[in-house]
């Protein structure tokens, strides 16, 4: 019997955010399903992350299993069932989302929910897609995640996969505007100003979409906080996410690590580059309490 969706938890970040941490660790909640590296691998066999979900519940080899695998944000799965949805260049809207979408997309999700397991987690990085999302799944409750963008920035620029090695003209975002353009020009085409850039375009795309919920559908939290006090953080999202909270599920949490990483960007940077960045994203910085 395949079980419906209700209120599935969705955690959005820019990526680099500190994102991936928090998925895991709230993978390890004992009634939520999530998407694992199985959806990628096997897109059109949803009952595959079923099967696994209900292995994670099974004494003895449960704990491990768990352990091994990790949580996915599945994008050969959305993929499949939703082109598109993977890499747009600009943030997806509910007028992207078609009648064939969206029964494709639920009908798969709700297969890898089990009966211990009823809410499905989700995680997106990049572009929010709140507005496609929601509509889609309208009840969702949905977590964003922020991060100081100097660190942000810092861990693009620390990896060979960020696409703004190619330039803002082949990188899957928005093409500049004029004015950022500008800003990009007069840095001298500053990878670091690049990454700057990005982070806010993110931020700016985040803020659109949230207006499309209402208080009780959105939690915000910052990175750092995490980091401070994970039990206290993991606590307010179990509360708004409506999830039980149990000793067994206290445990994983403060068993879990969680160290930041902030630090890295005050000394891999140099003093130039972090007033580039300061210059870029001053704004949003101010804006989420990262400038006094």
């Amino acid at each position: 019997m395949t079980i419906e969706i209700k209120k599935p938890i969705i955690l959005l970040g820019t990526g680099r955010c500190g994102s991936t941490a928090l998925h895991k660790l709230l993978s390890q909640h004992p009634n939520v399903a999530w998407l694992s590296r199985l959806s990628n691998r096997f897109p059109d066999r949803p009952k595959y992350d079923y099967w696994l979900m209900r292995s994670f519940d099974l004494p003895v080899i449960g704990h491990p299993l768990n352990r091994r695998f990790n949580p996915s944000e599945g994008y050969f799965f959305w993929q499949h069932y939703a082109p598109g949805f993977r890499q747009p260049f600009r943030d997806l809207m509910a007028q992207d989302v078609t009648n064939r979408e969206k029964k494709a997309v639920c009908r798969a999700m709700a297969q890898i929910l089990t009966s211990q397991r009823q809410r499905l987690l989700i995680k997106i990085t990049g572009w929010p897609r709140i507005g496609y999302l929601k509509e889609i799944f309208a009840d969702a409750k949905f977590i964003h995640i922020v991060r100081d963008g100097r660190a942000v920035a810092n861990s693009m620029l620390a990896v060979n996969f960020w696409d703004g090695w190619h330039g803002p003209e082949r990188w899957r975002w928005s093409p500049l505007t004029p004015d950022q353009n500008r800003i990009w020009e007069g840095t001298n085409k500053s990878f670091v100003a690049l990454a700057g850039l990005e982070w806010v375009m993110m931020q700016e795309a985040t803020i659109k979409a949230k207006s499309l919920l209402q208080p009780d559908e959105l939690l915000e939290i910052r990175y750092e906080d995490f980091c401070a006090d994970k039990l206290a953080i993991t606590r307010q999202i179990a509360q708004f996410a409506e999830l039980d909270w149990s000793q067994k599920f206290e445990h994983a949490v403060q068993s879990f690590p969680v160290e930041s990483q902030n630090f890295k960007w005050k000394t891999e940077l140099t003093v130039e580059q972090q007033r580039i960045l300061e210059d870029i994203e001053h704004e949003y910085l101010q804006h989420y309490g990262y400038l006094r």
